[in-house]
This record gives C-alpha cells, structure tokens and sequence, in this order.
C-alpha cells in the first residue's frame, strides 16, 4: 500500500529499527485533533496543513529528526520541508504512528501525556490500517 503513496523522497526509518533512548526528535505531522488523542511521548506537534515551522526554533539543524504521521505520506513532505530549511539529519518514519501502535509501541494521550492506546484513524478507509489499539474519531 505505502510503496505507490510514498515518493521514497527522504530517508525511511522502520519502527522496529527505532531506538527511543537515543535523542532523536519525534515531530508530529498529522493535524492538532489527532496529535490531542495520541501521540509518541516528546513529540513535537508541527502539522501539516498549517505547517508550523515556528515549532522547530530550539532543534539544531544536524540533530536526529524522525518525522511521523499516520502512515507517512504527510511525514514525507514535511521532512522535505526540512531538509529544504537546512536540517540535515531527518527521516520519515515508514508506517507511521499505525504502524507504530501496530507493534504496541507506547503512546501517550495529548493533554496528560498519560499512556494509552487509542489512536486517530484519520478516517475509516485509512483506520482499516490499525491492527492494535483504540481508534477515537474526534
């Protein structure tokens, strides 16, 4: 499914090569509503229909940057977007945060950052793609 959505323009990384201890920057390119449902702990919120390029003041340009979404069409073009401002070390986590979910990573809820499950399907035709988890349509 994601090899004819993806443009493979960036750098992929795969959930299960993830090392979640080692600095890497998460930043979250799906909308507010779903960031607020769940997310990866210390993930920076930047969405993508109204990029919000103000979000990534404090990051160096060479750190170690994943960009997420759902399952990584809207993470793909941010993380061109960066790579056009100057950051040089930024891939697009392949999957995205369904993907994620799908192997019982932990995500944290939006306003408590409290562990959960529950996860933004985006919409019911992309939800198909969650095999773990609580889908919440809000």
């Amino acid at each position: 499914m994601l090899n004819g959505l993806l443009d493979h323009s960036v750098v992929e990384v795969s959930v299960i090569d993830i090392d979640q201890k080692d600095g890497t920057i998460y930043l979250d390119a799906r909308e507010q509503n779903e960031y607020k449902v769940s997310h990866i702990e210390g993930a920076i919120w930047v969405g993508y229909d109204h990029f919000q390029k103000d979000s990534l003041k404090s990051i160096n340009k060479d750190q170690k940057i994943v960009v997420y979404c759902s399952v990584g069409y809207r993470s793909e073009k941010i993380a061109e977007k960066l790579i056009k401002m100057g950051y040089t070390d930024v891939a697009n986590l392949y999957g995205g945060l369904f993907e994620w979910s799908n192997q019982k990573l932990p995500l944290v809820c939006g306003d408590s950052n409290k562990p959960t499950i529950k996860i933004h399907p985006y919409n019911a035709l992309w939800g198909q793609w969650i095999t773990y988890g609580e889908k919440v349509y809000e």
